[in-house]
């Protein structure tokens, strides 16, 4: 896996959590930390999550040779 594909996956991971506690909690932490969700650091942070997402798109098709795990088994190398 890349270093771009590792700081996708991070930002794709941050974007679950929030997703995460809009379903749950009706709080948006992204907007709360950034001044609410139309401040342009928000949109900034929301439009690199997206982005995120789409990089890791490459992930569903890659081989699992290329993942770094063993096909048979799924142990990490």
């Amino acid at each position: 896996m890349s270093t771009l594909q590792r700081i996708a996956l991070i930002f794709t991971i941050i974007g679950a959590i929030n997703w995460g506690l809009i379903g749950f909690f009706q709080f948006d932490l992204v907007a709360a930390i950034f001044g609410g969700a139309d401040s342009a650091f928000a949109r900034i942070i929301y439009g690199i999550v997206g982005i995120s997402g789409l990089i890791n798109l490459g992930l569903l098709f890659k081989p699992s040779e290329e993942l770094g795990t063993h096909p048979e088994t799924n142990d990490v190398r």
